[in-house]
């Protein structure tokens, strides 16, 4: 029988990734990436030699018949993201789609989630926001549907969570504030999570602004917005 694992990996830090990940990446096949480069140097690092193969959103239908055509030959496969958790922001959910949607296959492709670090867990654990229920909104509209975005975060009766480049901080950070009726809301802005200059920013939006203006606004950023 064929078997995908769907294997968190570190988001910054290469020791937060498991015992079984690493037996898994091991074993396996092949794995899948988002990025051959990023994972081999995850790899390299734990001195396995697996073989690596592209996955991402720009996969072509004819690349996807071919990963498939592992599973026909009851191949096991990791799927791994650059990193954190695999189909969270990331097309992974493309690839178990086709396994679960064709009758071919369905039948006889094991599934296997395989746990690890995820931005989304690690801030949420660290804010001091109300946690017992969560919107997960993914990454910030670059463009389109940015003022139904932050409306959609007024009006929200719990706690939102969503992520947002270097490059978009500030800017996603003051339209958000003018777009708060309640001005007061709590947020905690995660920054580099689990690497060298992890850093966190805790209290209203006007005040995470000010501090990230005194510190910096590189790296990748985790926001959390309290209702």
């Amino acid at each position: 029988m064929a078997q995908l694992f769907i294997v968190a990996t570190p988001i910054g830090n290469l020791k937060d990734i498991t015992l079984r990940a690493l037996e898994i990446f091991k074993t396996a096949d092949i794995i899948l990436c988002e990025d051959t480069r990023t994972t081999r140097k995850l790899l390299s690092h734990y001195d396995i030699h697996t073989p690596t193969r592209s996955f991402h959103q720009h996969t072509s239908a004819l690349e996807l018949r071919q990963i498939k055509e592992l599973f026909a030959q009851d191949k096991t496969v990791a799927l791994v993201t650059d990193a954190g958790t695999p189909c969270i922001s990331d097309p992974g959910d493309m690839l178990i789609q086709s396994i679960i949607t064709n009758s071919n296959l369905a039948s006889r492709v094991a599934i296997h989630p395989i746990p690890g670090a995820s931005a989304l867990t690690a801030l949420i654990s660290v804010s001091g926001l109300p946690a017992d229920e969560f919107t997960f909104l993914g990454f910030v509209p670059v463009k389109k549907h940015r003022a139904q975005f932050f409306k959609m975060i007024d009006e929200s009766p719990r706690s939102i969570v969503c992520y947002e480049s270097t490059h978009r901080i500030i800017k996603t950070l003051k339209e958000l504030q003018s777009a708060l009726a309640n001005p007061s809301r709590r947020v905690c802005v995660g920054r580099e999570i689990t690497k060298q200059f992890e850093t966190l920013y805790r209290g209203t939006m006007e005040e995470v602004l000010h501090q990230l203006k005194a510190g910096s606004t590189k790296g990748e950023f985790a926001i959390m917005i309290a209702p």
